[in-house]
């Protein structure tokens, strides 16, 4: 079921101007970057704070594009003579072409394209790798790459449709409205809210606000399938009022769910749990560690279910995942030293979680290596704080923190530490020279910090040095 794009298409989904070119022409791939162009992609010239994309329209064609969107932009004729065989399409705003030539991409497949659609205040994206696996066990899925869950990556995911049966987009926000973008594109067929923590909440202002802004995501459903974590507060006070508006269904290991989990064993480095899939009591295991992980696996039930994919499919899917890069790599090192690097974002629900992860080491030394948090507005100092009643509450060993709200981090964990056991760097590229003093055969080094603070860097260099 490959639907084609014609130029002709484009022309009309954007109210864009034909330059030159040919408008039967068959569209191929989308790209923004030329850089990381193939041959016969469209590039699409987007505006960027620094840098308008549509300047480089010249850059591929070089590439081999046939194809290309820009802004309205001074073109000298004389250049425009050298590619007389390629098409170039003029618009107002490239974004917002990119974002109307996605949902006419979507619109093409009707009711027949599945699309889940996740958002959650942490987790997205483990959540969406564990379900497209699920999903992948009966149908042809396309899913979202990494974390392109912003107004521009979900629309190229959207464009990379072929001939799949089923999508699962990953939808991120930082303020009111981006989720409504986002969905009125994809427009799902089942919604998954992981939770509603404190991300963001410097800009949102509640945990209210983010749930109303996450929320959104129903805005592009007619009769959505809601597929929510029932163990979180705000999501579970949402349920319960409004149970009877919206088909719901729930999961969870402490509230009476759809699907539960019980008898969960936690591991190092990976965790198991019973479920009633069915009427039929199925033991699950997961070869990552942390309870969240378990959250993430129930999500992926329920949403196979929804989707008539058997208990033995969606066991075997949740068994086979891997996890993205980036997201709790753990790696053996000489000595017998472990390193996680989860470092690529932070939130105060996923510094708890990752906290827990590495309490699970009992019969190593636990040190952990943390950093600022960002878009907390006026929660940074509590939120900081309550990270810090996590490291003292889990018993890390040692606490090696920088960052300017990370202070806060260090006072807190004062309560439970001992001085000697803290150590706390305005300048992180110290944190490195200490680790080198410091670590001991069989220790356990956890990374965590928001990704602008880059100590996922640190953490590679890291390996690089403690590699066997």
């Amino acid at each position: 079921m490959n639907k084609e794009l014609k130029v002709k298409d484009i022309l009309e989904i954007t109210g864009g101007i034909l330059l030159q070119g040919d408008k039967e022409a068959v569209c191929g791939e989308f790209a923004y970057d030329t850089r990381r162009m193939n041959e016969n992609d469209v590039y699409i010239g987007l505006k960027a704070d620094t840098i308008d994309g549509s300047e480089y329209w010249e850059e591929a064609f070089k590439k081999n594009g046939k194809i290309v969107i820009i802004n309205n932009i001074k073109i000298d004729v004389k250049l425009l003579q050298k590619w007389p065989d390629r098409t170039i399409i003029v618009v107002e705003n490239s974004l917002e072409a990119l974002q109307k030539i996605a949902a006419y991409k979507r619109n093409l497949y009707g009711k027949d394209l599945k699309v889940i659609a996740i958002t959650g205040s942490v987790g997205k994206t483990s959540t969406k790798d564990m379900v497209a696996n699920v999903v992948a066990q009966k149908y042809k899925t396309l899913k979202t790459q990494g974390n392109h869950n912003n107004n521009i990556g979900l629309p190229f995911t959207v464009l990379e449709l072929e001939n799949e049966e089923a999508m699962v987009i990953e939808m991120g926000m930082n303020h009111f409205g981006e989720i409504s973008v986002l969905t009125s594109i994809a427009k799902p067929t089942i919604c998954v809210i992981t939770n509603i923590g404190t991300s963001h909440i410097g800009n949102l202002g509640s945990r209210e606000n983010i749930l109303k802004a996450k929320l959104e995501i129903l805005e592009g459903c007619k009769n959505p399938k809601v597929v929510i974590n029932n163990d979180n507060d705000l999501l579970h006070k949402w349920y319960v009022e409004n149970k009877e508006k919206y088909d719901i269904k729930t999961y969870g290991i402490n509230e009476k769910s759809l699907f539960n989990a019980e008898n969960i064993e936690l591991q190092e480095q990976s965790s198991s749990f019973d479920c009633n899939i069915d009427g039929e009591n199925k033991n699950i295991t997961i070869n990552v560690g942390g309870e969240h992980f378990i959250l993430n696996a129930l999500c992926a039930i329920t949403v196979g279910k929804e989707m008539g994919i058997s208990s033995d499919k969606i066991v075997k899917g949740i068994e086979s995942f891997e996890l993205t890069q980036k997201r709790m790599d753990i790696y053996d090192l000489k000595d017998n030293i472990k390193l996680i690097n989860d470092a690529y974002n932070a939130s105060f629900e996923s510094m708890k979680a990752s906290l827990k992860v590495l309490a699970e080491y009992k019969e190593h030394r636990k040190i952990a290596v943390l950093g600022d948090m960002f878009e907390l507005g006026d929660f940074a100092k509590g939120l900081h704080e309550n990270v810090g009643k996590e490291v003292a509450k889990n018993k890390i060993d040692i606490l090696i923190a920088s960052g300017e709200n990370s202070k806060y981090i260090v006072e807190k964990a004062k309560e439970g530490l001992k001085s000697e056991n803290i150590y706390y760097f305005e300048d992180k590229e110290k944190i490195e020279e200490l680790l080198l003093k410091i670590v001991k055969p069989n220790d356990v080094i956890l990374f965590k910090a928001s990704n602008g603070m880059q100590f996922y860097k640190l953490a590679e260099r890291m390996v690089e040095i403690w590699k066997k």
